[in-house]
């Protein structure tokens, strides 16, 4: 490709992955998605139908984050879950504290 050809890309955030190509994207098997999702730590929850879950750049940071904690610290979904979520909520009261006191 020379410096002239176009650069035909898509947006992150408008892409859809399924439940195959985020588990491919995590390294893991389709199953550990599907248990995610079940037990509501990661996409819509089950109330949907599963193959039907599309998942965004967020969803496949978190994927990885719950993955990450659950082999370091051998923790549950749940658990690896609420860790997810506490550090999240911290990063956004930090960056509130800091627009209160700038």
């Amino acid at each position: 490709m020379s410096q002239d050809d176009p650069v035909n890309a898509v947006p992150l955030e408008e892409v859809a992955l399924s439940v195959e190509e985020l588990a491919r994207a995590c390294a893991v098997e389709p199953d550990w998605v599907v248990r995610h999702i079940r037990a509501g730590v990661l996409g819509e929850g089950d109330s949907i139908e599963i193959t039907s879950v599309r998942f965004r750049s967020g969803d496949l940071l978190r994927a990885r984050g719950l993955l990450s904690l659950e082999q370091t610290f051998d923790a549950n979904e749940e658990i690896a879950a609420l860790v997810l979520d506490l550090g999240d909520e911290i990063h956004r009261l930090r960056a509130r504290l800091r627009v209160l006191e700038g």
